[in-house]
C-alpha cells in the first residue's frame, strides 16, 4: 500500500512529486476521482442525448473549424481524427522521465471530474505509466497555447492503437503495445480526443522534472562554491548571519547558512588572511546564488497551481449544467515562469564560471593554471574555456521564449505563449549549468589539494573523498575531457536527501 499514491484533489506537491518519481509509485484512482470522473462523464451523456445545440469541440470541428457541425454518428471518428491529425511532433525525442510525469499530470487534470473522459480512458492511462509504457513525444510541434496539441497526442494515441512506444527498452507500435497486455483500443466518447489533447502537461512535466534538477543544482551551486571559497584561501565574513539579517531575502539567507554549514570546522577558512577582502563571484554568494533561489520558490509556485488544475477545453460544470469554452490551456504563465528559470538557472553558471577563472589565475598562493610546471603543463587552462563558452551558449538561450507569437489556426489562435520552446531550451539550459559545476568543482578539488597540510571541513573532505574516487588529482597533462565528464556524471549520480534540496 505504501508503494500507490491514489489520484484524488488532494493537492499535488513537488515533494510529493518526487516521492512517487524516485520511489517508483503506483498510480491508483481513489473513489473520490473515479465518481468525479463518471458523474461527469454521464451528466455530458445525458446532455448530448437531450439536444442538437453546437457545442465546441463536442460536436464541432477545432480551431478555425469551431462553427462546423458534427453529426453524432460521427462523434467518436471525429475524436480519432483529431489525434491523428494533430499528432505532428518533430525533432529530439522527449526523455522518457519527462514523459512519464506527462501521463502523471495528464491523468491528474483529467480526475477532476470537468473533462468528460470516461473512467476506461483514464484506467488506460494508469496502466500505461504502472507498466513503464512511454510514448514516443516529439520536442518540437506545440505553441504552448491551445494546449500542447501535438506532444499530447502523441501521448495519447497509443490508447487506441496508433502512435509509438517504448517498453523494455524496445519500440513498438500503439497496436502492438495493446497486444502485449491483450487490451482492447479505446473508443473514444464525444470531447475525449479534445480533453487528452488541450492541456500543458508538456510544458507542466519539463517544469516540473527541471524544478527537481534546479534545486539539486541549486544546493551543489552552494556546496562546490563553498569548496572554491576555501581552495582560494577565501573570508567566511561576508557569509555572517548579521549580514543577511539587515536585507533577509529568504534565498539569500539560505545560502550564507548553507556556506557556513559546509565550511563549519575548515582550518582554511579559519586562518589568517593577507587580504581584506574576496572577488564578487566569491564574496556575493549570498546575494547571487539567494536571488535565484527565490525565483526558484515563485517558479515552483507557479508549476504547483498549474499542475492542480484543469487546463482542457471546453469545461463542464455539471452542477451548474453548464459547458463553457475557455482558455484554460494557454501557457503563458508557464512561458513566463519558464523563462524566469531560464535567466536564474544560467546566473549559477555564470558566477561559477567567475570562479574558475579566478582559481586558474595564478592568485593567492596557487600555481598558473593549478598544475605544477606551467608551460610544458597547460593544466586547467582550457576547462575555463569550455565553462566560459557554455556560459555564452546560455545567455542565448535565456532569450525569453515568451515574448513571441505566431498566428495559428487561421487566426482563431492568435497569441500564443511559446512555453514550449521556454521548456525545451530551459532543458537544455539547465544541463548547461550542471556542466559549468562540474567544471568548477573539478577546479575546486585540484585548487585545494594544493592547500595541504591545511585542511577543508570534514564534510567538504568527506565529499572530496568520494569525488577523488571517480576523478584523481592531476599531476600532468591528460586528456581532461574524460574528467570532466566524470565530473558531470558524478554530480548525475549523486544523490542528496529531498529534505535537503526541495
Amino acid at each position: 500500500m505504501d508503494n500507490i499514491h491514489y489520484i484524488s484533489s488532494k493537492t499535488l506537491d513537488l515533494k510529493t512529486l518526487h516521492a512517487i518519481v524516485s520511489e517508483e509509485k503506483k498510480l491508483q484512482l481513489s473513489e473520490e476521482a473515479i465518481e468525479k470522473i463518471s458523474n461527469c462523464r454521464n451528466y455530458l451523456n445525458e446532455k448530448l442525448k437531450n439536444q442538437d445545440k453546437p457545442i465546441y469541440g463536442i460536436n464541432t470541428g477545432f480551431g478555425s473549424l469551431y462553427n462546423v457541425k458534427i453529426s453524432k454518428e460521427n462523434l467518436t471518428k471525429l475524436q480519432e481524427n483529431l489525434m491523428m491529425s494533430h499528432a505532428c511532433g518533430t525533432g529530439d525525442l522527449v526523455p522518457e522521465a519527462i514523459v512519464k510525469l506527462m501521463l502523471l499530470l495528464k491523468i491528474q487534470s483529467l480526475s477532476y471530474g470537468h473533462s468528460g473522459v470516461q473512467l476506461l480512458t483514464v484506467e488506460r492511462l494508469i496502466d500505461f505509466y504502472n507498466n513503464n509504457i512511454t510514448p514516443i513525444i516529439f520536442t518540437q510541434g506545440s505553441l504552448g497555447a491551445s494546449g500542447d496539441l501535438a506532444p499530447l497526442a502523441h501521448l495519447a494515441l497509443p490508447i487506441i492503437g496508433k502512435g509509438e512506444v517504448t517498453y523494455k527498452g524496445k519500440l513498438f507500435s500503439g497496436e502492438e503495445i495493446l497486444k502485449t497486455f491483450n487490451w482492447e483500443p479505446i473508443t473514444l466518447q464525444s470531447k475525449e480526443g479534445l480533453a487528452l489533447l488541450n492541456g500543458t502537461q508538456f510544458m507542466s512535466a519539463y517544469g516540473i522534472h527541471l524544478l527537481f534538477e534546479s534545486y539539486k543544482l541549486s544546493y551543489l551551486a552552494d556546496l562546490i562554491g563553498s569548496v572554491s571559497l576555501d581552495a582560494f584561501d577565501g573570508r567566511i565574513e561576508p557569509f555572517n548571519e548579521l549580514v543577511h539579517l539587515v536585507r533577509p531575502h529568504n534565498g539569500q539567507l539560505k545560502t550564507a547558512e548553507r556556506v557556513r554549514e559546509f565550511l563549519e570546522g575548515s582550518e582554511l577558512i579559519a586562518q589568517e588572511k593577507v587580504h581584506v577582502q574576496d572577488p564578487y563571484s566569491f564574496r556575493c554568494m549570498p546575494q547571487v546564488h539567494g536571488a535565484s533561489k527565490d525565483t526558484l520558490a515563485f517558479v515552483e509556485k507557479t508549476f504547483i497551481t498549474e499542475i492542480n488544475s484543469v487546463t482542457d477545453n471546453p469545461n463542464i460544470f455539471s452542477k451548474e449544467d453548464e459547458i463553457i469554452s475557455g482558455g484554460n490551456f494557454h501557457g503563458q504563465p508557464l512561458a513566463l515562469a519558464l523563462d524566469y528559470l531560464k535567466v536564474a538557472m544560467a546566473e549559477f553558471g555564470n558566477i561559477s564560471e567567475r570562479r574558475v577563472f579566478q582559481l586558474v589565475s595564478g592568485l593567492r598562493g596557487l600555481p598558473a593554471f593549478l598544475v605544477d610546471s606551467p608551460g610544458l603543463n597547460s593544466g586547467f587552462m582550457i576547462p575555463q574555456y569550455t565553462a566560459a563558452s557554455i556560459v555564452s551558449a546560455n545567455k542565448q538561450l535565456a532569450s525569453p521564449a515568451s515574448i513571441d507569437s505566431i498566428v495559428s489556426s487561421n487566426g482563431q489562435e492568435d497569441h500564443v505563449s511559446m512555453g514550449a520552446n521556454a521548456a525545451t531550451q530551459a532543458y537544455k539550459l539547465i544541463e548547461n549549468v550542471k556542466r559549468v559545476l562540474a567544471i568548477e568543482l573539478f577546479n575546486a578539488s585540484q585548487a585545494l589539494s594544493l592547500r595541504t597540510p591545511l585542511k577543508s571541513s570534514k564534510f567538504i573532505e568527506s565529499f572530496l573523498s568520494v569525488y577523488r574516487e571517480e576523478v584523481p588529482f592531476v599531476a600532468f597533462d591528460r586528456e581532461l575531457f574524460k574528467d570532466i565528464e566524470a565530473s558531470i556524471a558524478f554530480i548525475d549520480t549523486l544523490s542528496i536527501d529531498s529534505h535537503e534540496v526541495l
